[in-house]
């Protein structure tokens, strides 16, 4: 078992050797302290919503991008 010094690692080679499938483990004055596995690629994988799981639970009045003359003359007389 070999272990590297906490404060001499260097986080990228340490993160590709655990990737590769070695042992990482990080210690201090020769003790272990953590030791670092890569997650399955299952693990890894977000949970991602379907496509048009909102179709149905949401309805956009035909006129929703139609001016409000009376919203422009609001923003108007604040200028």
């Amino acid at each position: 078992m070999e272990i590297t010094n906490i404060h001499d690692a260097n986080l990228l080679q340490l993160v590709e050797s655990a990737l590769a499938g070695k042992e990482v483990i990080l210690g201090e004055k020769g003790k272990p302290l953590v030791k670092m596995v890569a997650l399955e690629q299952k693990q890894m994988k977000k949970k991602r919503q379907p496509g048009g799981s909102w179709k149905g639970k949401i309805k956009i009045s035909e006129d929703f991008d139609q001016e409000d003359e009376e919203i422009i003359k609001m923003f108007e007389e604040e200028s």
